[in-house]
């Protein structure tokens, strides 16, 4: 192939590359929305320097807010509490319900689970094929717009292969302290002694919690990790991102529940 063919191949890469950062950094939000904080606080310099200068530290506070640096090391901070077992064994698995649509059409029945709860329920599936033990799906309709989270998950679950026999669902609750409340009942009355406890890595701390709380003991299996264990720094972990506010969201939100599970 021609040299300069391929000269010409890299320039044309690295400037789609570089339009790419630009455009993902200075106009996408939440990018644009610092980069005019920072334009405001500027030009306030020239009228009134004290309130230009507080308007900066709030422009930068809120730049580290949208990096994914500050996103992902909050998060990990969670997701590192709880590793996953090499040999998991138990009786039972719970998989904790995290969101659902209500009217979506799927195959046969109407609905679909989040990002969160979808990989809540690979996981179980895949602890299904190792273990053969029954799957808790515990979660209910929390909004009027969403869908039953349990129901959803049982017509995913048999469409899988898993039969309906080896699914319980529990469709009452609406938030963590209620999946161990009506959870644990269902625990009870089947005489489950070794359940294991099947949610996202972020959420875990909080929901072990409230299982020692009733004198539940689970063994954890963390999943649906959103950030690696190990952290490498690159150019992009300084890049405004929505991605990045939604982690450090979930972290603030899990760090605030835990503190209330001591109360």
């Amino acid at each position: 192939m021609d040299k300069h063919f391929i000269y010409v191949q890299g320039v044309i890469f690295y400037l789609v590359y570089f339009i790419k950062f630009l455009y993902s950094t200075f106009i996408l939000p939440p990018g644009i929305f610092v980069l005019l904080l920072i334009i405001f606080s500027f030009k306030l310099f020239r009228y009134k320097v004290n309130l230009g200068k507080k308007l900066l530290i709030l422009s930068i506070a809120f730049y580290i807010c949208t990096i994914p640096i500050a996103g992902n090391s909050a998060i990990r901070l969670l997701e590192n509490r709880y590793k996953v077992p090499a040999n998991p064994s138990g009786d039972v698995i719970i998989m904790l319900g995290g969101g659902s649509t209500l009217d979506t059409p799927n195959l046969g029945f109407n609905g679909h689970l989040s990002g969160f709860a979808a990989n809540r329920l690979l996981t179980s599936i895949q602890l299904y094929k190792k273990l053969n033990i029954p799957i808790i799906v515990s979660g209910g309709k929390v909004y009027k717009s969403t869908g039953t989270e349990s129901e959803i998950s049982k017509n995913i679950l048999m469409s899988m292969g898993v039969p309906e026999n080896k699914i319980i669902v529990e469709n009452k609750s609406i938030n963590t302290e209620q999946n161990v409340k009506f959870t644990k009942e269902i625990l009870n009355s089947n005489n489950y002694k070794k359940p294991i406890l099947v949610t996202s890595a972020f959420h875990m701390q909080r929901a072990v919690m409230q299982f020692k709380k009733s004198n539940v003991v689970v063994l954890p299996f963390p999943t649906d990790y959103q950030t690696n264990i190990n952290e490498d720094l690159e150019l992009n972990d300084f890049i405004p991102s929505s991605d990045s506010m939604v982690k450090l969201s979930l972290s603030v939100k899990e760090f605030i529940g835990i503190l209330a599970s001591y109360f």
